[in-house]
C-alpha cells in the first residue's frame, strides 16, 4: 500500500514529522530573528525598518510596526519555502523510486499549499476583527465612518476569498491526480504479483476499487490532518492572546487562558466519546464489503455460466447483504445521534464561555467575532477525529481488505474476518 508509492515510507513519514517539529522549534527559538541578515525581502520592497526613537508620535509608531510586520511575514514565507525545498531535495537526491516526483515532491507541495491556505484563514480572522469593529463604530453614531472605508474592508475580504478559492480549486485538481498516481502504483505492484493474490476472496474488487478508495481517502485524511495541525499551530497562539480579554468563565470563575482550556477539554471529550460509541463500525463496514463482493462475484459468474447465479443462491447472498446493511444502519443510528448532538452543542460552547464577558460589555463586537472564530478553529483542529470518524471507519475496513494482500505476499496466514465462511 505504501512501499509501492513512497520511498522507504516509514523513514519518509517519520523524517517529515521530525523535520517539521525541528523547523517549528527553530523558528520560535531563533529563526524569526534571522530576517535582517538572511531575508531577501529588500529586493521586493519588504525592508526591515530602522528602530524608532522613544517617544515617537503615533503615526511613526504605526508606520514602523506595519513595515516590521511586512518584513517579518516575508521572511517567514521565505523560511518555510527553504525548509520545504531542503526536505524535498534531500529525498529526491538520495533515494531512487519510480514515483518520487509525485510521492515526495507532490506530498511536499500539498503540505505547503495546505499551510498557505491556513495563513489565508488567519488573515481572514484578523479581517473579521477590524470589520466588525468598524460596524460597531458605524452603528454607534450616524455617519461615523465613510463609505470608502467600509467598501475597502469588503474589497480586502474579496481579494482574500478569491486567493483562497483559487488555491482550493488548484489544490483539489492536483490532489486528484496525486491520488490516481498512488492508485496506479498500487495497481502495478499488486498486478505484478497476481499469481500469488488471485486466490484471495474478492481480489478483483480489491485491486480495482479498494486501491483507488484507499489512495483517495488517505490523501484526503492526510491533508485534513495536516490542515488541523497547521490550523492549531496558527490559531492556538491567537486564541491564547485573545483569552486575555476573558477574565471569568461561567460556573468556574477566574481561570487563566480559560478559552484554550475549554477548547481542549471539549474536543478531547468528544473524540473519546465518539471513538467509544463507534467502535463496532469498522468491522461492520469490512463485512459489508465482503458480502457485497460475494454477491457481485456470483452475478458476474452468472453472465458466463448457466449453472451460476441461480435464484436460491442469489437469494442467500442478497440476504447476507440485507442483514449486514440493517446491522450497519442500526449502529450508525445511535452513532449519528451522539455525533450530531455533540457537534450542534459545540456551536454554543464559546458563547456560553463568553457569557460573563459579553454581559459586562468587556469586549467589542470585533474582538468577540475574532474569539468565536479562533475558538472554532482551535476546537475543530482538536476535533479532527470527531469530524473524520466515519471516513476513518471506511479507511480501516479498506485497509483490512488490502492487508490480506500484504499477508499473502509475506507468507503470513489470514486472520479474523478473512477466515469467516460466506453462506
Amino acid at each position: 500500500m505504501f512501499h509501492s508509492f513512497f520511498p522507504k515510507p516509514m523513514l519518509f513519514f517519520s523524517s517529515f514529522a521530525v523535520w517539521a517539529i525541528f523547523c517549528v522549534i527553530l523558528w520560535f527559538t531563533a529563526g524569526n530573528t534571522w530576517g535582517p541578515e538572511l531575508s531577501i525581502g529588500n529586493l521586493f520592497g519588504y525592508v526591515y525598518p530602522e528602530l524608532i526613537v522613544n517617544g515617537a508620535n503615533n503615526e511613526a509608531q504605526h508606520t514602523y510596526l506595519a513595515a516590521q510586520k511586512s518584513a517579518l511575514n516575508f521572511w517567514y514565507y521565505q523560511y518555510l519555502v527553504v525548509s520545504f525545498l531542503l526536505f524535498t531535495g534531500f529525498w529526491m537526491r538520495f533515494t531512487s523510486h519510480k514515483w518520487n516526483s509525485w510521492s515526495v515532491a507532490g506530498s511536499s507541495l500539498i503540505v505547503f499549499v495546505t499551510w498557505f491556505q491556513v495563513q489565508i484563514d488567519v488573515m481572514i480572522n484578523e479581517w473579521f476583527g477590524r470589520f466588525y469593529n468598524t460596524i460597531q463604530q458605524a452603528l454607534s453614531k450616524p455617519n461615523n465612518i465613510e463609505n470608502k472605508e467600509f467598501i475597502d474592508h469588503l474589497l480586502y475580504f474579496a481579494v482574500l476569498a478569491a486567493i483562497s478559492i483559487l488555491f482550493s480549486v488548484l489544490n483539489g485538481f492536483f490532489t486528484s491526480h496525486y491520488a490516481f498516481r498512488w492508485r496506479t502504483a498500487m495497481n502495478e505492484y499488486y498486478m505484478s504479483r497476481w499469481n500469488r493474490l488471485r486466490f484471495i476472496e474478492g481480489v478483483s474488487q480489491r485491486i480495482q476499487e479498494d486501491t483507488m478508495r484507499f489512495a483517495t481517502i488517505m490523501e484526503s485524511l492526510g491533508t485534513r490532518f495536516l490542515d488541523s495541525v497547521m490550523t492549531l499551530l496558527a490559531f492556538l497562539p491567537i486564541l491564547w492572546g485573545l483569552s486575555s480579554h476573558v477574565k471569568v468563565l461561567p460556573l468556574i470563575g477566574t481561570v487563566p487562558q480559560g478559552l484554550v482550556l475549554i477548547a481542549i477539554i471539549w474536543a478531547l471529550g468528544g473524540t473519546v466519546l465518539l471513538a467509544a460509541v463507534g467502535i463496532k463500525l469498522p468491522g461492520l463496514q469490512f463485512r459489508n464489503q465482503r458480502v457485497e463482493a460475494a454477491y457481485r462475484k456470483e452475478l458476474v459468474m452468472g453472465e458466463d455460466h448457466t449453472n451460476r447465479a441461480m435464484p436460491h443462491t442469489i437469494a442467500q447472498l442478497f440476504n447476507d447483504v440485507r442483514l449486514n446493511y440493517f446491522r450497519l444502519y442500526f449502529h450508525y443510528m445511535y452513532f449519528n445521534i451522539t455525533r450530531y448532538s455533540y457537534l450542534q452543542f459545540s456551536v454554543v460552547v464559546p458563547y456560553l464561555a463568553l457569557t460573563p464577558t459579553i454581559v459586562t460589555g468587556a469586549i467589542t463586537l470585533g474582538i468577540m467575532q475574532q474569539i468565536i472564530r479562533a475558538f472554532g478553529r482551535v476546537e475543530s483542529s482538536f476535533q479532527f477525529l470527531v469530524h473524520s470518524w466515519t471516513t476513518i471507519v471506511e479507511l480501516i475496513s479498506i485497509y483490512k481488505r488490502l492487508a490480506a494482500f500484504e499477508a499473502t505476499l509475506q507468507n503470513r496466514e489470514l486472520t479474523g474476518i478473512e477466515l469467516e465462511v460466506q453462506s
